[in-house]
């Protein structure tokens, strides 16, 4: 277990820094929150595997279990934020617990109502309610990272929670495949669930995580400088997800077995993997002059997977677009970081996994509506637009000397 022993050094530094002297007590608790962090996305990113093998015997469509994640994924968004504003002074651990709670019950119970044969708008509502949580969750879980890790720390932090990410999503769907298929698909998606809670009891009690009041006046959520993050990352969750969820298509599209589409999602999150070892690694980001080559290769790397002209070329765009997307994930969750206010920080954290899901949606509605031709074309030219505008930004910014 060499790269778990790797997490707990790292983890164990970041604690330590923060910190006048060692303290074993946190250091454990940053690997814990790091635990939490990749086992709350387990349901997230088990669901369009486990809703579709769930929704078989229902409907006798696999597409309907997309019809769950996509009502799920729209709750999200809408209840983001304002969940965490309702949690405003409470502690914020003890809330994002409760969260993760609520969001497991109404999971748990799509698998119930799927297992009675209840009909399948229940089912819908249930989906909904357990979304409706997860936006909210994500941003508290993010701001909670503040308390444990010193600032100078925290690229290295960030690039081991992107690596337990992608591992997360790439473990997940296997993972709910095999259970449906061995066990069922209503035990399966309750096991994994009942992972997802995991962090009930991972998280650390951090006594201090309670949000600052309002302040009157000068305290506006959304700012230019903020959207201009924000837009980019949902162009990473356009292009990420274009790949991800076209990957059977694109298999298809050249001839390949349905299954053989995996092999550009994997690419995709190997490379990823890498990319978030690499900023651990070396606590860094990219800096400011570099961030618009970096986005600009991403974009080649769309570019690439749109321009259908062979296998390989898609796996070498697929491989490219994974390798810049924890280095500047990173680099946008401390812009933000920095740009948002002590006491909107949970929010802004929860709108910047709202951003990412409206890039899903968009290359999903995108995908049932047009064509896989056009949904690739659409996430690269989306992410070379932001390219051209933080190229922008940024240099008006250095010229002026802020």
């Amino acid at each position: 277990m060499p790269r778990l022993g790797r997490v707990w050094a790292d983890a164990a530094g970041i604690m330590n820094t923060h910190f006048e002297a060692p303290c074993p007590d946190r250091s454990r608790a940053m690997v814990r929150w790091l635990l939490a962090y990749g086992t709350s996305a387990v349901p997230q990113a088990a669901s369009p595997i486990a809703f579709a093998l769930l929704t078989i015997p229902l409907t006798g469509r696999a597409e309907s279990g997309a019809g769950l994640v996509l009502t799920a994924t729209l709750a999200q968004v809408i209840g983001a934020v304002p969940l965490v504003r309702l949690g405003r002074g409470l502690n914020a651990v003890s809330y994002l617990k409760v969260l993760i709670g609520i969001r497991a019950a109404a999971l748990a119970a799509v698998a119930v109502l799927a297992e009675a044969g209840a009909p399948f708008q229940f089912l819908l509502a249930a989906a909904a309610a357990g979304g409706f949580t997860h936006g909210a969750a994500f941003g508290l879980l993010r701001s909670v990272l503040n308390d444990l890790v010193d600032p100078s720390r925290l690229p290295r932090a960030l690039g081991l929670a992107a690596t337990l990410s992608e591992f997360t999503f790439v473990a997940a769907p296997i993972a709910a495949s095999v259970l449906g298929s061995s066990i069922g698909p209503a035990l399966g998606l309750l096991l994994l669930v009942g992972l997802g809670t995991a962090p009930i009891i991972l998280l650390p009690a951090i006594p201090r995580t309670t949000a600052p009041a309002l302040t009157i006046g000068g305290d506006t959520l959304i700012r230019p400088s903020i959207v201009l993050w924000l837009a980019c990352t949902m162009a990473s969750g356009a292009v990420v997800s274009s790949v991800e969820i076209g990957a059977v298509s694109i298999a298809i599209n050249y001839g390949l077995q349905p299954a053989d589409g995996a092999i550009f999602a994997a690419g995709l999150c190997i490379a990823s993997v890498s990319g978030g070892i690499w900023v651990s690694a070396r606590n860094r980001v990219p800096s400011r002059s570099i961030v618009p080559a970096c986005l600009l290769l991403m974009s080649f790397g769309a570019a690439l997977t749109a321009s259908n002209v062979g296998v390989t070329a898609t796996i070498v765009g697929a491989v490219t677009i994974g390798c810049f997307l924890a280095p500047l994930g990173a680099y946008y969750s401390l812009q933000l970081d920095a740009l948002s206010r002590p006491n909107r920080k949970a929010e802004v954290f929860a709108l910047s996994r709202t951003a990412n899901s409206l890039g899903v949606i968009l290359t999903s509605a995108s995908l049932s509506l047009t064509s896989l031709k056009v949904t690739m074309s659409m996430s690269a030219a989306l992410t070379f637009i932001v390219t051209v505008v933080v190229a922008i930004v940024l240099r008006a910014a250095g010229t002026s000397g802020t």
